[in-house]
C-alpha cells in the first residue's frame, strides 16, 4: 500500500509539473503575437498548446496573420507569425514531424508536393516574423520580452541570387541574403543587428 501510494504521489507531482510547463492560453496568446507588427497583433490567429501539449487554436483571428506559441518541450521563449497563405506548408512540416520524418525528409516530401502542385505555396512572397528571447523572460506587467531579438524571413520558392539581386550567404550584420537559393524552400533572411 505504502508503495503503491508513493507511486501515486510521484505520478501526481509529475503531472502537475509538467502541466505546469504550459503557460495559460492568455498568456500564450501575448507571447506568440509579439513577433507580429503592432497592426497584426490584436486580430491574429494563435495556435498554442492545450494541457496535454497538443498543438490547437487558441483564437480564431481574422486578418490574414497565423502566430504560433512557445513549444513548451523547447529551451527559451521561440514564437513566429506568419501570412495565412505559408499555413498549409507550415501545417505539412508540422504533420511530417509528428510522423517521426526527419527534416531532410520533411524537406523531400515537401518539395515533391509543392512541385506536383498539392502543398499549395503563395504565390507573392509571403512574409514569417521570427521572435526569441529568455526562458522565463516574458513580463505581463510590461508586455515585453526580455533579451529579445527578431528575425525577417520573406519565402518564396524559387528564388535565386540572379532574380533577386542577394547575395546566397551572409555578408555583413544585418543585410539581407537569400537562403535555399533555387529551392522550394527559398526565402530571404533579414537579421537586424542586436543593440
Amino acid at each position: 500500500m505504502k508503495k503503491l501510494l508513493t507511486l501515486f504521489v510521484f505520478a501526481f507531482a509529475f503531472s502537475a509539473f509538467s502541466q505546469g510547463d504550459i503557460s495559460s492560453k492568455k498568456m500564450q496568446i501575448e507571447v506568440a503575437v509579439l513577433a507580429a507588427p503592432e497592426m497584426y497583433q490584436k486580430e491574429a490567429t494563435v495556435l498554442g498548446y492545450n494541457e496535454e501539449g497538443k498543438l490547437i487554436t487558441l483564437r480564431q483571428g481574422s486578418n490574414g496573420m497565423v502566430c504560433l506559441g512557445d513549444d513548451p518541450n523547447k529551451e527559451g521563449i521561440h514564437v513566429a507569425c506568419y501570412a495565412t497563405e505559408l499555413e498549409p506548408f507550415m501545417a505539412r512540416g508540422r504533420e511530417l514531424a509528428a510522423e517521426g520524418k526527419s527534416n531532410l525528409e520533411k524537406r523531400e516530401i515537401r518539395k515533391n508536393e509543392i512541385d506536383a502542385g498539392t502543398l499549395k505555396m503563395p504565390a507573392e512572397p509571403s512574409m514569417v516574423y521570427v521572435l526569441t528571447g529568455k526562458e522565463n523572460g516574458y513580463s505581463a506587467k510590461t508586455g515585453e520580452l526580455e533579451g529579445s531579438k527578431i528575425r525577417y524571413v520573406l519565402y518564396k520558392p524559387y528564388m535565386t541570387g540572379e532574380s533577386t539581386g542577394l547575395p546566397t550567404k551572409p555578408e555583413a550584420a544585418g543585410m539581407p541574403w537569400l537562403m535555399d537559393a533555387g529551392t522550394h524552400r527559398s526565402h530571404i533572411m533579414i537579421t537586424p543587428v542586436s543593440k
